[in-house]
């Protein structure tokens, strides 16, 4: 499954959160560390799903990008 995740650069680290599992998310003092902890949160979240006989959400998130015209 391939999940849509958002990351933040904030003045002072990274974040990270999965709009489609509520609750995941990360932070780190850099891009890269926070890609390797949501990663990880991902994991350890879904894993906690399936013990608990949960039903694991389908991806249905995407991102896309608008661009503006700085002019306009």
């Amino acid at each position: 499954m391939t999940y849509t995740v958002i990351y933040e650069n904030g003045p002072t680290s990274w974040g990270a959160y999965v709009p489609d599992l509520p609750g995941v998310i990360s932070v780190g003092d850099s891009r890269e560390e926070v890609e390797r902890l949501i990663h990880e949160a991902i994991e350890f979240h879904l894993e906690g799903m399936r013990e608990e006989g949960s039903a694991i959400p389908a991806p249905s998130s995407f991102a896309g990008v608008v661009e503006i015209d700085p002019a306009a």
